[in-house]
């Protein structure tokens, strides 16, 4: 997927085979004017496309440097279930084709980032098959291509064109549950034929695909998934992970999820739930000054 937009050239690209999710937050005590050293240091030797950078609205705003729409994840007083916040300062999404490369890179980046920063979590992910869940159903059917994935996924104009907002949920997949269904009721529970990925003529309102079919909402919810599977010895799942040009489309469909717009949750969460939550905003990348050879993101 292509653009002329200085975006983290990641966001647009395919998933890859492998990568890390590593989360961090200021250490206690840190000064800001470290913190934003630091920052500034990370942002200027991200390359958008093997490591793509967010960062958070409570360290940006602590650094004095807030970025319009960028906010807390969402907490829905009428949802139905459990929709955790995990939120933490920073977000490295690190991607390869090697595991082994992408694990030694995110040790790098742990140790640029120690100073200040810590690890709050880290999770090593994959592609499944040609981008399938481990439920084996296929993941982001419905993304949208070409230029309406652009417009979907990044800010078009204005300061910070070609960032994007990002929503992550780590979920975990309750495969002893999924495992005593039939195929039909695996069906019935995303809304899709696991075999033939067609979208079902009798799926029930409670179907993955019901509560979240994007041309739906008004105004249309339309955002870039780019999520990846994970697993850490027996446990496993999917790790969520949607751009925007702004958070209201994934908030709809959350709300609309969770059972917070109307009052029906998705089946989905019959067999799988989020264990955390984090927005972040992926600045753009600056100009490069060839006289320098400075390049990097473009922090506010």
């Amino acid at each position: 997927m292509k653009t002329k937009l200085p975006a983290q050239s990641g966001i647009l690209a395919d998933v890859p085979r492998a990568a890390s999710y590593l989360f961090l937050s200021r250490k206690a005590g840190i000064r800001s004017s470290q913190a934003l050293k630091v920052l500034r240091a990370l942002a200027q030797k991200v390359d958008g496309d093997q490591t793509v950078m967010g960062c958070s609205a409570m360290l940006l705003n602590a650094l004095g440097r807030p970025v319009a729409g960028l906010r807390a994840f969402p907490a829905f007083a009428q949802a139905k279930v459990d929709l955790p916040n995990t939120q933490s300062d920073l977000v490295l999404w690190v991607r390869g084709d090697d595991p082994g490369e992408v694990f030694h890179l995110a040790r790098q980046w742990q140790h640029l980032a120690a100073p200040v920063y810590e690890v709050d979590s880290y999770w090593s992910a994959f592609r499944h098959k040609a981008g399938n869940d481990l439920t084996g159903f296929e993941d982001g059917t419905e993304n949208p291509k070409g230029r309406a994935g652009v417009a979907a996924a990044l800010v078009a104009s204005g300061p910070f064109a070609g960032a994007s907002f990002l929503a992550i949920q780590p979920w975990v997949h309750q495969f002893e549950k999924f495992d005593t269904l039939n195929p039909a009721e695996r069906n019935q529970v995303i809304g899709r034929d696991l075999t033939t990925n067609e979208e079902l003529d009798d799926a029930p309102p409670t179907a993955h695909v019901k509560r979240t079919a994007q041309e739906d909402f008004t105004p249309e919810a339309f955002v870039l998934r780019r999520s990846m599977p994970w697993a850490n010895g027996g446990t496993a799942g999917l790790m969520f992970t949607a751009f925007g040009a702004s958070f209201e489309a994934f908030e709809a469909q959350l709300a609309k999820m969770s059972g917070a717009q109307d009052g029906i949750v998705d089946a989905l969460f019959t067999i799988s739930r989020p264990v955390g939550g984090g927005f972040y905003w992926c600045p753009p990348l600056s100009p490069v000054d060839a006289a320098v050879s400075v390049g990097g993101l473009k922090l506010p």
